[in-house]
């Protein structure tokens, strides 16, 4: 499924479910909320999208603590998860898709390699769902890409409307 596919089923869901949508971005600086937003009709489902490319915003716009930030660092679980919840908390939205990582070509290290990316998942009334994925080293585009790609898959696996094999029901 291309992006457009992945992003008008999950606003279909979420339209389906009746709650809104937001993100909460750093290494993709906006490009889930614009697949989202490049669909005819999405105000109706998409509240807002959280820019929070520095630590600095990360705190003042989704409450991440510093605490987490000087011992976990940005990308990282814990983050993630302060960052989904912050746009919970900061939103109208019922549903949050955070992405926090290192798309390069700098930037890495041993235990962050380039490629590291971390994703919150925020359903109001449940825990946050983190998780990450490291994408190959195909250069920064790719890395960004696919990162919006499994935002949009997460957000559907949330409302239960994605399966392993790519399919939406």
């Amino acid at each position: 499924m291309t992006h457009g596919d992945l992003a008008a089923a999950l606003l279909e869901a979420c339209r389906e479910r009746g709650i809104m949508l937001a993100t909460a971005e750093s290494c993709t600086g906006g490009m889930i909320i614009a697949a989202l937003t490049d669909i005819a009709g999405s105000s109706a489902v998409v509240d807002r999208g959280f820019i929070t490319y520095s630590n600095e915003a990360k705190m003042d716009m989704l409450g991440v603590r510093a605490t987490t930030l000087d011992a976990h660092g940005a990308v990282s679980r814990e983050t993630a998860i302060e960052m989904a919840e912050g746009a919970l908390a900061r939103s109208r939205a019922g549903l949050t898709l955070a992405v926090t990582g290192i798309a390069g070509p700098g930037g890495g290290s041993v235990e962050k390699p380039v490629g590291l990316v971390w994703f919150g998942v925020g359903l109001e009334g449940k825990a946050v769902m983190a998780e990450h994925k490291l994408f190959a080293d195909q250069g920064r585009d790719f890395i960004r890409r696919e990162t919006v790609r499994h935002a949009l898959e997460l957000g559907l696996h949330a409302l239960g409307r994605y399966q392993a094999d790519g399919a939406v029901p």
